[in-house]
């Protein structure tokens, strides 16, 4: 089933500094959008204000064009998060982590096998590589049920061979949700992307090609 999420007017200050100003897109099932933007731009605010974890100054929520009121996403599961800091018990091992966010077989069964699992599945959660954690949080976030899902900085302190499992893992997810992606691996986000945007000064620049980034500051021109 397709569905669409708009997000609209999305408004953000700290105080007197403005961090996100009149911020606005869409996201369908079956696409990947990426959010760029150096530390402090606003790209966790956002998704956090989404999420209806942050109270944001104004945002407007539509879901197949139903205004949603941010503190009815998570009861709802409209959108399932995944945010910077790790969300999981250190002391549990993974394979008994797995059953608590996986309420059937069949969910279970896919992340348990899932290419790589088997590796560390009799592993604690704090002994696991950043890697390897981030790719489990990902395939666990990824089986619920909900029709959106939003990433921040998934890739970050990735080693090679779970970035590459994470790159197809989303590319495999998207083809029954839709994702947002927030990182400053770049071409890792790049790689899998549909649409992409920068925050700058509070305010959204459409990435149509890297070289996009390099005009507006974001990475060097080397």
């Amino acid at each position: 089933m397709s569905h669409l999420l708009e997000i609209s007017g999305a408004y953000k200050s700290f105080g007197k500094k403005k961090v996100l100003e009149n911020i606005a897109f869409e996201l369908k099932i079956g696409e990947i959008l990426g959010i760029f933007g150096r530390n402090g731009s606003g790209k966790s605010s956002l998704l956090k204000m989404i999420f209806g974890t942050l109270p944001a100054n104004h945002i407007q929520i539509k879901f197949d064009s139903e205004i949603i009121e941010p503190k009815e996403i998570i009861p709802r599961q409209l959108i399932g998060y995944l945010p910077q800091d790790s969300f999981l018990p250190k002391s549990t091992k993974v394979r008994d982590i797995i059953p608590l966010f996986c309420d059937d077989e069949e969910k279970q069964n896919k992340v348990f096998y899932a290419q790589g699992v088997s590796k560390f599945d009799h592993t604690q959660i704090g002994k696991l590589s950043m890697g390897q954690l981030r790719y489990l949080e990902t395939l666990l976030v990824g089986s619920l049920d909900h029709p959106f899902i939003m990433l921040d900085e998934p890739f970050s302190m990735l080693e090679p061979l779970y970035k590459e499992l994470l790159k197809e893992l989303l590319q495999n997810l998207s083809q029954t949700k839709g994702i947002i992606v927030t990182d400053h691996y770049y071409r890792d986000v790049l790689d899998i992307t549909h649409s992409n945007f920068l925050l700058k000064n509070g305010n959204k620049i459409e990435i149509l090609e890297p070289m996009d980034l390099v005009n507006n500051g974001y990475i060097p021109s080397h």
